[in-house]
């Protein structure tokens, strides 16, 4: 695990911190911890109130105890951090000073009652989803924190991302119903989120990959989808489009928009061989207007599973995949497949144990129909109902949540294609939700 080293260097007299400043973002009541298990002269202020987002941050005060008159304060912490030191004067205001992740920062105090100074940080985590807990505190380089808890505030903020979905994404506007039937072909309207991935080969564009729409300004895809073959670097973003509302294959679709990449995203540990990480986002050069055909979909949240009726997750996933006539399908098709253990999916073939980990899933069932050569970069999209109810039929309201991306599927033995009947590997969202949105706040403007 990285370590982060913030430096600071400062004058103070005596140091006694009673409270939280008051323009600190959080509210009471406040879980108050030592961080440090061999010393109470460290304690840590924690809002479990706060917005799932947020939930990364904390105020650490140094108390109880009279420093020297130059004193030197070296703090680390288990992950990238960005602090804010606050101190008291004497006029009782504060003086705030921002320390990003890695920096030195020296100052100089001085104040004529010095018994009023108050002393302490404003932590917040750079990764959303990841505490940054206090490993280290040395004053004048003696180690005041011997035995760091790493684990005190993981009953508080065991789910940092989002724990539910919002009601502007995941929704047709169409009035199709919302359950379907395995194999039936696709309305217009159906699938709002779905996005052609195009890719200029002079002198044509060339259909290559789906995606999914996740914002205005981003279609969430597969990493091989835009990487060039054999090389982790991105494809030029100027040989890449989008078309968005699309459902006929060929021709144009009355409803359907086209955009120009910006920026090409792939994970930074993405693999061509052996797969890994197999995951994009794209940055839209002009954002997307939301029409009945055109709609974002909602990302997996960690207890979305609790409101389906049972412990098996069926996906869905659409496109214009080949067909058993090795074709393009003319228009939009879709289909459900329930998604299966990483032990199940080793056990029906060799293939998959260098394939399958922690980090994707597969899903199918054997039986001559799955996603097929077009498909990657797709949704695995599963309904989840707005409340958890015992049963469910065509008119229960709820929204469409990603859980995978098609990533790749064994070939037939003679030819490059894949087979139906064995599973598909699909690129596990529920893993990614941390980078997703972290590249897409840090993206989007």
């Amino acid at each position: 695990m990285k370590t982060v080293l913030i430096i600071f260097v400062t004058l103070v007299i005596m140091i006694q911190c009673k409270y939280v400043p008051s323009d600190m973002p959080f509210t009471n009541p406040l879980v108050t911890v030592y961080p440090c298990l061999d010393t109470t002269d460290i304690i840590l202020s924690y809002d479990p109130g706060l917005a799932p987002k947020d939930r990364n941050q904390y105020y650490l005060q140094y108390e109880h105890r009279t420093l020297p008159i130059n004193v030197s304060v070296v703090a680390q912490f288990s992950a990238d951090v960005n602090i804010i030191l606050n101190l008291r004067t004497t006029n009782n205001t504060f003086t705030r000073y921002s320390l990003k992740s890695g920096s030195r920062m020296s100052h100089e105090f001085v104040t004529s009652n010095p018994e009023l100074m108050i002393y302490g940080y404003k932590v917040k985590g750079t990764v959303r989803g990841r505490i940054p807990y206090l490993t280290s505190f040395k004053i004048n380089g003696v180690e005041t924190c011997n035995q760091p808890n790493m684990t005190l505030l993981d009953d508080y903020a065991a789910n940092t991302m989002d724990d539910e979905t919002r009601l502007n994404c995941g929704r047709r506007k169409v009035g199709h119903t919302e359950l379907i039937v395995n194999g039936a072909q696709t309305k217009q309207g159906d699938w709002p989120w779905h996005a052609a991935l195009y890719k200029f080969e002079f002198p044509n564009k060339k259909y290559i990959c789906g995606g999914t729409l996740l914002s205005k300004h981003f279609v969430l895809t597969a990493g091989h989808c835009v990487t060039e073959k054999r090389d982790p670097a991105p494809v030029l973003p100027e040989i890449l489009t989008v078309v968005l509302g699309k459902y006929y294959f060929t021709g144009s679709d009355v409803e359907s928009v086209e955009r120009q990449v910006h920026k090409v995203i792939i994970h930074e540990d993405f693999l061509y061989r052996p797969l890994r990480n197999d995951i994009a986002l794209l940055k839209l050069r002009t954002e997307v207007m939301f029409t009945t055909y055109i709609q974002p979909a909602c990302l997996w949240y960690n207890r979305a599973s609790e409101k389906l009726l049972s412990d098996e997750i069926i996906g869905t996933v659409v496109g214009w995949g080949f067909n058993i006539n090795n074709s393009f399908t003319p228009v939009m098709q879709q289909m459900q497949m329930p998604l299966v253990s990483n032990s199940v999916c080793m056990s029906s073939h060799s293939y998959y144990n260098t394939i399958v980990n922690e980090h994707n899933f597969c899903a199918g069932y054997r039986n001559h129909s799955s996603p097929c050569n077009g498909d990657s970069g797709g949704a695995f999209q599963v309904f989840i109902p707005d409340l958890a109810l015992p049963t469910m039929d065509t008119s229960t309201p709820g929204s469409w949540l990603v859980r995978g991306i098609v990533s790749v599927a064994k070939s037939r033995s003679d030819a490059a294609l894949c087979d139906p009947d064995e599973y598909v590997v699909f690129t596990d969202v529920a893993t990614y939700l941390t980078w997703i949105k972290e590249k897409m706040d840090y993206e989007v403007y």
